[in-house]
């Protein structure tokens, strides 16, 4: 079937007239139609719309006769629900703005139009990107593809789920603190998070402003780096986007590795760490040292506080964000006798036990008295971790670790203890503080469950061409990218 078909793929398939744009986007509609009921990982779907946009592509190519086209042209991409694409919902997975369509595209929305791409629907998530397992939706959690009773991640589960489940091609998803690495890693997808300012945040409905970023989930190496030429660039509409030529990614894939500098931080092979995912990522060390690469320990010193330093980052800026989520101007509204009493009954109702109290910490963090001693001790803390990576990409090129610390846990394992929850973070946060460039890409599976285990590639600041190279090497000797999830039970 098309839609378990690459980027890549169906870019040729498609320029050949072997196959239309209508046929991959049916096939992905069938496929949301047959598993989607129990796996959840759709919170909206226009096919009317969808069977349109591929219509109009398939137009195009037939008019253009052989000439060369952009690869997304025609190929069917799902959307987290926390990007706003024009006429289309933006909940956010949220009750409080469970009515709201959006009026504008995002940045990466239009730029996905441009490239031609199908735009197939919105993913679900956890509320507001708040969460490590997609049990935070207002809407119901989304299952992990490869065993029903697991979470596929979060907060872009639903993202991770569609791709690694054939229901789209390929998706787009969020990382404000390993929020596109981890559900890839727990879905046995590629999930790459851009450089900080290297994709436009422009029509991301905010988290923590200085850590979120856009980027895409694919079914390998070579579709996340088509992905990324479309969607990267400079963007006047964010103050916060890099003004940096994009280079082409996916031209420079198949460059030989031998020489370059791979460093292995000591302190993410943590005490927690599964016996599967060290062996795993052991081997992967040594597949990687057999392509040519040289690994060098390293040690990221400041580590251990990336936690407690992202969980005060985060929750404050979550708190400023949210602020503007009052019932006033849109949104649902739960009236009062004052607006006092509105505010407080709006947000009350709307928001899920998760994202209020992540508002109250942040609140707690900012409050006169405690700043200082929270906030402006954590940004200092999160300039030594970033230090930390500067220091070691003057010696090695790249760093090497595993993506998490356990494959997909069960749902509701750890739903009720939010500190265990945040602590599944604990490998992909340093990234976001550090405002480097990350992927994870399949390197194993456990044994009894079968489920995925991710490798981390992290690089230095705009360098996602060295992570991808990397990335691609492992992936094109390994045979992790050619294993499918078996969805009987889905269906």
């Amino acid at each position: 079937m098309p839609n378990s078909l690459t980027i890549a793929k169906l870019a040729e398939q498609l320029g050949k007239k072997q196959v239309s744009s209508q046929e991959i986007t049916g096939a992905c509609l069938d496929q949301i139609e047959k598993i989607d009921a129990k796996l959840h990982s759709f919170l909206h779907i226009d096919a009317e719309d969808a069977l349109a946009q591929a219509k109009a592509a398939d137009c195009m190519i037939a008019r253009d006769g052989n000439s060369t086209h952009p690869p997304l042209l025609g190929i069917p991409v799902g959307m987290k629900d926390i990007i706003a694409v024009k006429g289309q919902p933006l909940t956010c997975a949220s009750k409080i703005i469970d009515n709201f369509i959006s009026p504008y595209n995002a940045t990466v929305t239009q730029r996905l139009r441009e490239a031609g791409a199908v735009l197939l629907g919105r993913l679900n998530m956890d509320e507001f990107a708040m969460g490590s397992s997609t049990e935070n939706s207002a809407l119901g959690p989304t299952r992990n593809p490869w065993n029903q009773e697991h979470t596929p991640g979060g907060s872009s589960g639903g993202s991770a789920a569609a791709v690694a489940s054939d229901e789209c091609i390929a998706a787009l998803g969020s990382d404000t603190g390993g929020s596109i690495r981890q559900p890839a890693a727990f879905c046995g997808c590629v999930g790459l998070k851009p450089t900080y300012g290297r994709v436009s945040r422009f029509g991301l409905v905010a988290f923590a402003s200085s850590l979120d970023q856009i980027g895409p989930i694919t079914k390998t190496v070579e579709d996340a780096a088509l992905l990324l030429e479309a969607i990267s660039g400079h963007d006047p509409k964010d103050s916060t986007s890099i003004p940096a030529q994009v280079p082409a990614y996916s031209q420079a894939l198949n460059a030989d590795i031998r020489g370059l500098k791979i460093g292995l931080p000591k302190e993410y092979m943590v005490a927690g760490l599964s016996d599967e995912v060290k062996n795993s990522i052991n081997r992967a060390v040594e597949h990687l040292s057999g392509l040519g690469a040289e690994i060098i320990d390293i040690s990221l010193p400041h580590t251990e506080y990336a936690v407690a330093t992202y969980y005060i980052i985060a929750t404050a800026e979550a708190s400023a964000n949210l602020a503007r989520f009052d019932g006033i101007r849109y949104g649902r509204r739960k009236e009062g006798k004052d607006p006092i009493e509105l505010y407080c009954n709006t947000r009350g109702a709307g928001f899920g036990a998760e994202v209020k109290r992540r508002i109250i910490l942040g609140t707690y963090a900012l409050s006169s008295g405690y700043y200082d001693a929270y906030y402006l001790r954590a940004q200092k803390v999160r300039t030594l971790i970033r230090r930390d990576f500067l220091n070691a990409f003057e010696h090695v090129d790249a760093v090497v670790t595993p993506t998490t610390t356990s494959p997909a846990f069960k749902l509701g394992e750890k739903i009720e203890d939010p500190l265990q929850m945040y602590l599944t973070d604990l490998l992909t946060i340093s990234c976001n503080l550090s405002g480097i460039c990350g992927i994870s890409i399949p390197c194993g599976f456990s044994a009894n469950p079968q489920l995925p285990i991710g490798l981390q590639i992290l690089g230095k600041p705009l360098d996602e061409q060295t992570i991808l190279k990397i990335a691609h090497a492992y992936e094109q000797s390994t045979v992790w990218r050619e294993e499918k999830p078996d969805l009987t039970a889905f269906q």
